[in-house]
């Protein structure tokens, strides 16, 4: 039996941003995490949460087994599910799972625009196109108040900022553009000096990217991590008696792919399902003809059990794995009649027959590995 992960919603990203939100003594349902909430009693003036996205627990241990972030870590916690930005960002940004939010993932079917559209950058998930929402945005109809709102509203006196590389959308009315580490470090830095009480939430697309691109145990995602850590270190040094805590943490790891299906190679599948299927390569959801549910069944299990976990719907509902709390209505559109998870190193690549290349993943997520749903909990003392 290979070794899965659950998404653990008592000990997870969702518990660490609640624990920030209830030092701020703003009302919420969640768990705070014992550990980070006994160091939150000390007050700080200013409360640093850096997300390096994609450096899971295991990515650390396998590129930095001995340095700055390994040192400070105080926990091991689990991701939300799907393990992907898309679910896993979003519950930083709200402070509520994706059951809740209907932020699930990369690739969402919206019968409003009759389109799958990418979430984050609002283009047609199989063309491309920039989607106009002119008229509809999708932020409309999946709205949240964010954490920063949250924040301000239950204490007025503190600030609240974000710092995201420039491609990222504003969620913040204090939000800076950084596009590497050496400029989230800077801004880090002039933000707490200042003579407020700050909240501060710094997003990086790296490690990510790199763990795409060249896999898991590359030198480059090496490089990065090490420098990054080394560079931290050096803010963190450099904002000694600023009364500063520096959390450091993921939205999620990855997994090395080593076997990849193409949906459109899968005819089986394609006799079954009346549209394309939807969300991620390793969270897939798929609409299956009524008459044809017992052969999908029977097709996943001769073919697929070992390299994914099928669920119908309500058994993935009911099983609450994307957390606890009210069902946002969207998400009964984007989940499907089945949704597929893997928990080995598979993936089964989404697409249509008018859909642009796309370069295949050395590494990616979405799955139950502990590569995928573990994340380091780190924690810097600079008061």
């Amino acid at each position: 039996m290979k070794e899965i992960v659950l998404p653990d919603y008592s000990n997870s990203i969702l518990n660490l941003i609640n624990t920030i939100l209830k030092h701020y003594n703003v009302e919420t349902k969640y768990n705070a995490l014992p550990k980070l909430e006994k160091i939150l009693e000390n007050d700080y003036k200013n409360i640093v949460l850096i997300i390096l996205d994609g450096m899971g627990e295991h990515i650390l241990k396998e590129n930095s087994p001995k340095g700055f972030f390994k040192n400070n870590q105080i926990d091991k916690i689990t991701s939300v599910c799907p393990s992907t930005t898309t679910a896993a960002m979003t519950t930083y940004y709200s402070g509520k799972p994706p059951i809740e939010t209907a932020w699930i993932a990369m690739s969402q079917y919206f019968k409003e625009y009759g389109r799958a559209i990418e979430m984050m950058r609002k283009i047609d998930s199989y063309t491309g196109e920039k989607l106009n929402t002119s008229k509809l945005d999708v932020f409309d109809l999946i709205k949240y108040e964010t954490v920063y709102e949250q924040i301000e509203k239950a204490q007025p006196k503190v600030k609240a900022y974000e710092i995201n590389p420039e491609f990222c959308e504003a969620r913040s009315k204090r939000s800076i553009n950084a596009d590497n580490i050496d400029l989230v470090c800077d801004s880090i830095k002039s933000i707490c000096n200042n003579t407020d009480k700050n909240f501060i939430l710094a997003y990086s697309e790296k490690p990510d990217t790199l763990l795409h691109k060249y896999g898991c145990t590359a030198q480059e995602v090496k490089e990065f991590i090490q420098q990054t850590e080394n560079k931290i270190e050096k803010m963190c040094n450099e904002l000694k008696g600023t009364d500063t805590v520096v959390i450091v943490s993921a939205d999620h790891g990855h997994q090395d792919i080593k076997n990849t299906y193409n949906i459109l190679d899968l005819k089986e599948i394609q006799d079954y399902i009346i549209m394309p299927a939807s969300l991620e390569s390793r969270a897939v959801t798929f609409w299956v003809k009524p008459d044809k549910k017992e052969q999908f069944e029977q097709y996943f299990k001769n073919n697929l059990q070992d390299e994914f976990i099928l669920y119908s719907k309500q058994e993935f509902l009911d099983k609450n794995l994307l957390g606890y709390g009210n069902k946002h209505p969207k998400v009964d559109d984007f989940i499907g009649d089945y949704i597929a998870i893997a928990i080995s190193d598979s993936i089964i690549k989404l697409g249509t027959n008018i859909s642009k290349d796309k370069a295949d993943k050395k590494a990616t997520h979405c799955g139950f590995t502990p590569n995928e749903m573990e994340v380091p909990l780190i924690l810097i003392d600079c008061k």
